[in-house]
């Protein structure tokens, strides 16, 4: 039996310690948001307020050709300002795209015991976590999101320990992107005159998280979250959104282009692929490129998925700005610190906004 979902502690042992979910509050039949996930209005989400992002996708059939340098400019211009853009012909199949939105919602359609067993408390592996919203125990309201977590270390270990209904389309996913992102970052590196090779990528990219996240359908959307206010902690971000849409981007207040300070949407484009600069980035460059702060608002018609990849670096890499960029620079404006440290502080906090940068501010800067 459901537990009354305005009784705070046993709204969260229902949806977190039993691992019900939101999806579990949605199948009991509310017609209201319980007060737990009602944000503060200065949260809350206003969808006739946003501007839809007009920007193209950048097409990366044409890296490899006589447009190469135009392509890399367009990477590096969007890297520079928003943080966010889209990208087509990117080499994943687009059949592969379809499938994993569908192996998303089956997924998350299964009964709560079969996700349950994932919970971070009594996975089966390491690699794996079940979870909902971000930081539910330091989290003031709670945020309208399931998911499931799958980390990789090898192909073997993924398939015997991903959950067996996601985990064929999960992998998939992660090896077709990988050339995608090995030329993004060769674009973003290159302009600021550091060259990747076999030897030096896995310092960028070596962890490597595929999510699959749930946003059930929401009575009250304009009092939820699905996700809030926050940037990636890592170097890239790779996501498939589908075609419900509901990612707003905040441009930055020194960007070179219109709306600087105001939320904007990042349209669904059929078969493109979403790509966001990380924190990791940010620091790497120095400040040059910028992280995104982005948020996730609620439907009250349709169910949403969305599956990211998160490229970071290696939890014992030392992390901190390029020589090369802080020489022209002639400032650092990050100091040097263990990835580790970074992880830890961002997953000891709920979300708010670029606040988690904080932590590698170098003191002068």
């Amino acid at each position: 039996m459901a537990p009354s979902f305005d009784n705070e502690t046993s709204l969260f042992n229902f949806v977190v310690r039993d691992g019900y979910g939101v999806k579990g509050i949605v199948d009991s039949g509310i017609s209201k948001v319980p007060r737990a996930y009602i944000q503060p209005p200065a949260e809350q989400i206003n969808k006739n307020n946003a501007t839809v992002c007009e920007i193209l996708p950048i097409d990366l059939s044409k890296f490899d050709g006589p447009d190469h340098n135009r392509v890399v400019n367009q990477i590096v211009r969007a890297a520079e300002t928003l943080g966010f853009f889209q990208v087509v012909n990117h080499g994943v199949p687009l059949e592969l795209l379809e499938s994993l939105k569908l192996t998303a919602h089956n997924f998350f359609g299964l009964p709560a015991e079969r996700k349950a067993v994932y919970r971070k408390e009594v996975s089966p592996s390491p690699l794996v976590k079940y979870g909902t919203s971000f930081v539910p125990e330091k989290e003031k309201a709670l945020e309208w999101k399931d998911y499931i977590s799958m980390a990789y270390t090898n192909d073997d270990e993924a398939l015997q320990q991903w959950p067996v209904e996601c985990r064929d389309d999960a992998l998939q996913y992660l090896k077709t992107s990988h050339q995608m992102v090995t030329k993004l970052l060769e674009a973003l590196m290159g302009n600021l005159g550091v060259e990747l090779d076999n030897s030096n990528i896995d310092a960028f990219i070596g962890k490597k998280l595929v999510n699959m996240n749930f946003y059930p359908t929401c009575p009250n959307p304009e009092l939820t979250v699905g996700v809030g206010r926050h940037s990636d902690m890592g170097t890239l971000t790779i996501l498939l959104q589908d075609g419900i849409g509901g990612l707003y981007v905040k441009v930055p207040e020194d960007a070179n282009m219109e709306n600087k300070g105001e939320w904007v949407e990042i349209p669904p484009i059929p078969g493109a692929i979403v790509i966001n600069v990380g924190d990791m980035l940010q620091i790497l460059s120095n400040g040059k490129y910028k992280s995104a702060e982005h948020r996730v608002r609620t439907t009250s018609t349709k169910s949403r998925v969305s599956i990211p990849i998160f490229v970071s670096p290696q939890a014992t890499q030392k992390i901190a700005p390029f020589p090369q960029v802080v020489e022209k620079d002639g400032v650092a404006r990050y100091k040097e610190f263990v990835f580790a440290d970074y992880m830890n502080n961002f997953f000891g906090n709920a979300h708010d906004g670029k606040k988690s940068l904080e932590f590698a501010k170098a003191n002068s800067a």
